[in-house]
């Protein structure tokens, strides 16, 4: 069951599964966390840094939003981590990755001192057509 918290009118409400992951950067004044595609995507400074899933495999983890000219180094530093099975511009860290927690807390505190490897510009929103 889904840990809860109060919102602001007094009924509880589900807590994501990881939020305990991106907390540590709730801090940073330019911290955005949005719904995207059913998951709980990570902005900091306009970049977006990270997509928590908790659906089922391939999409229960972390997906680590970079460029591919970094993944190697990522992936050297966390063998762990794989490019995603679905959307491979990204990397993955499933949930069932031995360590989970730990490297997930790694990750999470090199996004915080801004490493240049994590994170990618979002693409320009298109314009509707009138």
């Amino acid at each position: 069951m889904p840990s809860l918290r109060e919102s602001k009118f007094g009924q509880p409400k589900p807590v994501h599964p990881y939020a305990w992951l991106w907390e540590p950067l709730e801090t940073a004044p330019s911290f955005v966390l949005r719904a995207m595609f059913g998951t709980k995507a990570v902005y900091l400074e306009g970049k977006l840094i990270f997509c928590f899933s908790a659906k089922t495999e391939p999409w229960r983890g972390i997906l680590i939003c970079t460029s591919r000219v970094h993944q190697p180094a990522l992936l050297a530093e966390f063998p762990a981590l794989a490019p995603h099975p679905i959307l491979s511009k990204w990397l993955y860290l499933p949930e069932t990755a031995d360590a989970f927690e730990r490297i997930g807390q790694r990750l999470v505190a090199l996004a915080k001192r801004r490493d240049p490897r994590i994170g990618i510009v979002p693409p320009a929103k298109r314009r509707a057509r009138p």
